[in-house]
């Protein structure tokens, strides 16, 4: 304590107006922004983000690949999810509400889904893109709380039986097989939006788009059936 005390020594005048200059301007700093302001310059940033890989030389075919890759990838842990994982015992009865928010989510990337449409239809390209990555959000939302239902609860077995359960079978067997394609042709789309190739864009988007937004209904579509003579 002594050595301490020693060893300071009062700033100088002008080492006090540096600091009483410097407090005075994070003051203003912090008390100039809001919550306006900040969410703004994120919106801001995010969009220079875009522009930046717009205007990056980025060859498509790697990147591509990577895409390919790791959906592979995530559709086989997804495979072994459904068919190989069991069930924690512990969570029986618990957290049931997580197929109904699968639902949600996927209507409402639906709704994202057609809005996007409507606005690109329009020539609204910025309202466009910004309707398609909310489309993308629930998505993602979705994939991480269908992968955590699955997860606690395992596979639901639809106990239906006669034309209904044919109808059920038919609706699953397609919506799984789409989302397949789905999942690759959804980040290529994306990626050649992001990087300013917008003719091959259009081109896949063109298929993604109906993909994806059937994939996102028949979502619902098959929490119907399971509500109903499951749940």
């Amino acid at each position: 304590m002594l050595a301490c005390q020693r060893s300071f020594r009062e700033p100088s005048s002008g080492e006090r107006q540096a600091i009483t200059g410097a407090v005075s301007a994070l003051s203003m700093i912090r008390f100039q922004s809001s919550p306006e302001k900040d969410v703004r310059g994120f919106w801001t940033d995010f969009h220079d983000v875009i522009v930046a890989m717009e205007q990056a030389e980025i060859n498509p075919r790697p990147v591509v690949g990577v895409i390919v890759v790791v959906s592979g990838l995530a559709v086989s842990f997804l495979l072994w999810l459904l068919y190989v994982h069991h069930a924690i015992a512990g969570f029986a009865g618990r957290w049931t509400f997580l197929p109904a928010l699968n639902a949600l989510l996927n209507g409402l990337c639906a709704i994202a889904l057609c809005v996007g449409l409507y606005f690109i239809k329009h020539h609204k390209t910025e309202a466009h893109r910004t309707s398609m990555l909310l489309a993308f959000a629930f998505s993602s939302v979705f994939l991480v709380s269908y992968i955590l239902n699955h997860t606690l609860h395992g596979d639901t077995i639809f106990p239906g039986r006669g034309a209904v359960r044919t109808l059920y079978l038919s609706v699953l067997a397609s919506h799984v097989i789409l989302s397949v394609v789905a999942l690759p042709m959804v980040l290529t789309t994306f990626f050649f939006s992001l990087t300013g190739r917008f003719a091959m864009h259009r081109r896949i988007a063109r298929w993604t788009f109906p993909i994806w937004l059937y994939v996102s209904i028949t979502g619902v579509a098959v929490f119907v059936f399971l509500k109903a003579y499951a749940y």
